[in-house]
């Protein structure tokens, strides 16, 4: 991927594809020659602007031009576009509040998913990110404490992993589908999108009776905690 810091020598680009995922790479000892600019500023003003512009709105040089830094300041703390993603996005899973273990271990499944799906709406680029190598350390924390509880749940080998994935496939999908629909759709077009629905109810006699896209009968909460439940039920010690 172009990082935009201009042109690194031979020796730097090969440096950087070597060192692989940013969680195995150490920051560089030359950030040392600019102290105010840290790695926690870099992913912070990162997810300002993701925030405001969306993964494509986030580049290199807009970075830097929002840190008052040159690109070459900016590169020997992250290498590329991709590092300061796989940095955001686990700036994201620590904004999910790590509950304790409780004696319900349903409870903490529970808590721990309703966390990350409203960090991940709250940053409605997230969950199109999440499936890149997740090694940070809060990602990984909050990982560690889901298969803990679904363990005392009496899950393990291939059932814990499975169950893992599955809760994560259905909050991932959940905040992504809520996110973008809430960016692209007005009430006007929701509405309409019903309509499309309840104007045939001979070819979609189905759709009609469940209340497919009509948020009136539901919320996007409900269903969601409906869904959640759906899923712990199928776990049975």
């Amino acid at each position: 991927m172009t990082t935009e810091f201009g042109d690194p020598s031979r020796e730097e680009r090969t440096a950087g594809r070597d060192a692989g995922s940013v969680w195995l790479q150490a920051e560089s000892g030359r950030s040392r020659r600019t102290p105010p600019l840290t790695r926690e500023r870099i992913v912070a003003a990162a997810v300002a602007l993701l925030d405001e512009h969306g993964i494509d709105g986030l580049t290199m040089r807009r970075l830097a031009q929002l840190l008052d830094v040159t690109s070459t300041a900016l590169y020997w703390h992250v290498r590329t576009k991709d590092d300061v993603l796989d940095l955001t996005v686990d700036q994201i899973f620590g904004d999910v509040p790590l509950p304790d273990a409780s004696g319900n271990w349903r409870d903490d499944v529970r808590a721990l998913i309703r966390g990350w799906r409203e960090a991940m709406l709250r940053h409605p680029w997230a969950p199109g990110l999440i499936g890149r190598p997740l090694l940070g350390p809060n990602v990984l924390e909050r990982t560690e404490f889901l298969q803990a509880a679904l363990a005392r749940g009496g899950l393990s080998g291939v059932q814990l992993t499975v169950t893992t994935h599955l809760l994560a496939n259905y909050v991932i999908g959940a905040a992504l589908t809520e996110a973008t629909w809430r960016r692209t759709t007005d009430p006007q077009e929701r509405a309409e999108a019903r309509r499309r629905i309840t104007g045939n109810r001979t070819a979609y006699p189905t759709l009609n009776a469940s209340g497919h896209l009509d948020n009136t009968q539901w919320s996007d909460d409900d269903v969601f905690e409906r869904g959640l439940e759906a899923i712990l039920a199928t776990v049975s010690r």
